[in-house]
């Protein structure tokens, strides 16, 4: 009669952690992201209302501020987990 063959013990098992973040987030970065981004929207917006006074007299560089602040809160974003 054939006798069947022992299977290796030696296989491969991938750990059980993969695809799982190694940290959690800093607890800065969440409320820095929301901060850039209100004060961005804010500061567009109060210049749009208004009519180019606010909030400081440089005419078009305000909105170029604004997009600042928007964009800073973006890349904020982009590291978290």
């Amino acid at each position: 009669m054939a006798v069947s063959k022992k299977r290796d013990k030696d296989v491969y098992k991938a750990p059980r952690n993969i695809g799982k973040p190694e940290s959690e987030n800093p607890k800065w970065l969440v409320p820095t992201a929301l901060t850039l981004l209100i004060v961005g929207l804010t500061w567009i917006v109060i210049y749009y209302i208004t009519a180019a006074n606010w909030p400081l007299p440089i005419g078009n560089y305000n909105l170029l501020i604004g997009f600042v602040f928007l964009g800073g809160g973006m890349v904020v974003l982009t590291r978290w987990k």
